[in-house]
């Protein structure tokens, strides 16, 4: 059986502040962050999982998120990557992102970052005004923001990609044109540009700020896509858009059903053994300190039953403009294509999704209307 191409994501869960907005696991900075303990934790936490689940598969890419990665020094990244490497096999030309903030704390480590071999650089802008950012509990200024794209430049990272919200409290249409349009003039070869959501557990969903109605964040987003377009930048999935061989590999392995290693506090994985069976979800103990404290019982890992599992494939691939082929869904679940009916043809039957050189793929109005699409798959 060929097994599905292996990445690793880390997870490193603290930050300056907790945006109000933010659902992930990540707590804000009280003194000193246990660097050190922590990138040993880390070390130990992959070399459980590799022998755990058998893995001698090379690496293809590395996502380090968080929290805020960037706060951590390029001398524990340095440690952290060097026993990455002792333990798996890492592919040739691996992709490895760092996601950074664009405070000037950070921003001035970009050079030793890349020195590291870390090629990928992932800035979380959401916004290029400093009204909008204060709203978003934002700690940099959008002059930051701006100075934190230019030294990555300088620093040899000709893969960034910049994160942008729309449909921000307070924001006009022309808000978000103008994000865009300073983005674009700042040369990344990637951009993420997604709506603000409000996700339980938050602050935001506690106390909501008000929001664009549905109407105007959707004719936003239009406008969005086709100032992007226009610029050079395609839409390969539903909120990222990229120049020419700038795509995220490793967004794309998870996209595309592939497996990935999670280590970190609160990180999850996707392994597979033996098809169509053995497709396992990994997830560790959120709780930092918990996490430090028992880097040995890290979690646990629960297996994808087969009926959820034509679910969990296509929630993955329909994100992607160019879908999904039957090949690649015998190859990756191990079921017969008659296990995706009657969803699929029902789809097909509402205009929801399309068939075209062999693939299947959502129709412009199954975009806008994935999680109707998804609905359908629910075992």
């Amino acid at each position: 059986m060929n097994l599905p191409p292996l990445s690793l994501y880390i997870h490193i869960p603290w930050c300056i502040k907790k945006c109000p907005y933010c659902d992930f696991n990540s707590h804000a900075v009280k003194g000193d962050t246990p660097e050190r303990a922590y990138i040993e934790a880390l070390l130990q936490d992959l070399a459980q999982d590799l022998a755990t689940y058998a893995i001698s598969r090379p690496v293809n890419s590395i996502f380090i998120g968080g929290g805020t990665p960037s706060l951590f020094s390029p001398e524990s990244f340095g440690r952290l990557l060097d026993g990455i490497a002792c333990q798996v096999p890492l592919a040739d030309a691996v992709e490895i992102t760092l996601e950074a903030n664009p405070g000037t704390f950070e921003s001035h480590k970009f050079a030793e970052f890349r020195s590291l071999g870390i090629n990928r650089l992932s800035i979380g802008v959401q916004s290029f005004q400093d009204g909008l950012l204060a709203k978003l509990g934002r700690v940099h200024s959008s002059k930051e923001a701006i100075r934190a794209v230019e030294i990555a430049h300088r620093a040899g990272f000709d893969n960034i990609n910049l994160d942008l919200m729309f449909g921000l409290p307070g924001a006009s249409a022309s808000c978000s044109q103008e994000d865009l349009q300073v983005a674009i003039d700042l040369e990344p070869g990637h951009i993420s540009f997604y709506q603000l959501t409000l996700e339980p557990n938050t602050y935001f969903h506690k106390f909501p700020p008000v929001l664009p109605d549905d109407e105007a964040v959707f004719l936003i987003q239009k406008a969005g896509q086709k100032l992007l377009a226009g610029c050079g930048y395609q839409q390969y999935e539903i909120s990222a858009y990229s120049q020419t061989g700038h795509e995220c590999r490793h967004n794309l392995n998870y996209w595309q059903f592939g497996d990935y290693l999670g280590i970190g506090a609160g990180a999850h994985g996707k392994i597979t053994g033996a098809l169509p069976g053995q497709i396992m979800r990994t997830h560790k103990p959120k709780s930092p300190e918990q996490y430090l404290q028992d880097s040995h019982a890290n979690g646990g890992a629960d297996a994808v039953t087969l009926g959820d599992l034509p679910l969990e494939f296509v929630m993955n691939h329909l994100r992607l403009r160019k879908g999904f082929s039957v090949a690649h869904y015998q190859a990756m679940t191990g079921l017969d294509p008659r296990t995706l009916e009657p969803a699929l043809s029902g789809c097909m039957a509402q205009g929801l999704i399309d068939y075209g050189h062999g693939r299947y793929f959502c129709s412009p109005k199954g975009w806008d209307f994935l999680n109707t699409v998804l609905q359908n798959f629910v075992a």
